[in-house]
């Protein structure tokens, strides 16, 4: 039986490794975009401590320029698109996050469409739903207010989602996406800047010096790289948006008690008050990023991603504990 052949954007992240990884392990072909083919034998290895990546193949391409996108999808199913640009300070410009995400997504879609893709995996995220949202619970017909103060971030995740509905309708390209929340976990290889890696190295190394008042759904990483797979594979599901995130948000000072009865004695027990975040918001970028979430408290309905992609969500406590042992390697 021929092996189906996926395209991966966004391969050499930390969400993008684990999904290549899973997909091999299903037995599916490989060909990964990168920024740099300089990145493309840490990516393999990386890979290789989980499984065989020997015949991952690698295509250097810019998100910013149409030239090879096409091409190199030429031949592949599926496409999963998980390229996005982040940073874990609030920037000055919103554009320099927005315009490489929405205009890079169009860009991916245009090229299935082109290459004769059957389906394009999106991955969105939690916070193109419910971004400048009162506390509730929410389901998957929520959307965003990028009219409200939601920052960069969120506005970028919810207008390349936007785009992307947009540019399927009248196509018979197929549309998946996927919605994860806070994504913590293991990383593969070498651990990143990332903002649930830098969080959870920050509690575990004594420099954040109080929990801050934020409760966010959360899910295990590997769990994302799992339910990608399913989104590219199962019939039926075209259409269709996934929350990928704990039905209830999580404290994050739960996370530190975990990580404390874990023997992380650097780990604060003290919470910072909201009003020291917001002070130090007027000066530091990252606190900035977490003012609007202070004291917000947001539930999902993902009892659809449970029963349609048998979702069996890896319980948190073990997602903290594990990714804390890998950082402490």
């Amino acid at each position: 039986m021929k092996r189906k052949k996926v395209f991966v954007t966004g391969i050499t992240g930390y969400i993008g490794q684990h999904v290549a990884a899973e997909l091999l392990r299903q037995n599916f072909q490989v060909v990964g975009s990168v920024r740099s083919l300089a990145k493309a034998e840490s990516t393999r290895s990386a890979l290789a401590a989980l499984t065989d990546a020997s015949d991952v193949k690698f295509v250097e391409l810019d998100i910013l320029q149409d030239a090879g996108w096409a091409e190199a999808m030429k031949g592949c199913d599926v496409v999963i698109h998980l390229a996005s640009p982040f940073l874990l300070a609030e920037p000055k410009d919103e554009s320099v996050m927005i315009t490489p995400a929405v205009e890079g997504t169009k860009r991916v879609i245009e090229a299935a469409k082109e290459a004769g893709v059957t389906r394009v995996v999106l991955t969105s995220s939690v916070v193109a739903m419910t971004s400048g949202r009162p506390s509730g619970t929410y389901g998957s017909d929520s959307w965003s207010d990028v009219e409200r103060n939601i920052g960069s971030y969120a506005k970028s995740k919810t207008l390349a989602e936007r785009a992307a509905w947009e540019a399927i309708r009248g196509s018979s390209l197929e549309l998946v996406v996927m919605n994860p929340g806070f994504v913590l976990g293991p990383a593969l290889g070498k651990a990143g800047n990332g903002t649930s890696e830098t969080l959870i190295a920050n509690m575990i190394s004594g420099k954040m010096p109080a929990i801050p008042n934020v409760a966010m759904s959360m899910v295990d990483v590997r769990d994302i790289a799992q339910l990608h797979v399913a989104a590219a594979e199962k019939p039926g599901i075209s259409g269709k948006r996934f929350i990928a995130a704990s039905s209830e948000p999580v404290e994050m000072s739960h996370v530190a008690e975990v990580l404390r009865k874990a023997g992380y004695s650097k780990v604060p027990s003290r919470r910072a008050p909201n009003f020291a975040i917001k002070l130090m918001a007027l000066f530091d970028r990252e606190a900035k990023g977490m003012v609007p979430n202070l004291g917000v408290r947001i539930s999902y309905d993902n009892k659809e991603t449970i029963e349609l992609l048998q979702w069996k969500p890896t319980p948190l406590e073990i997602t903290f504990t594990d990714m804390a042992a890998a950082m402490s390697q």
